[in-house]
């Protein structure tokens, strides 16, 4: 699974603790809105794939469907 912009920071953390740094690092707060409510656009891409290394994702680990 991918970390997106639709998500929430608080789902996030819940589902890979070791993000919290990644937060902090960002300014972001653990809360139930979406990281697009919550990051500057301009941060947001950034944000994302730091997020996503962290956790080891990319769009290579996702299949079309789930």
């Amino acid at each position: 699974m991918v970390i997106q912009s639709n998500m929430s920071s608080k789902a996030i953390v819940q589902a890979w603790e070791k993000t919290v740094d990644t937060f902090e690092k960002y300014n972001v707060p653990i809360s139930e809105k979406t990281l697009e409510a919550l990051v500057n656009e301009s941060v947001l891409p950034d944000l994302l794939s730091e997020l996503n290394s962290v956790v080891g994702s990319s769009s290579a680990t996702c299949i079309v469907g789930g």
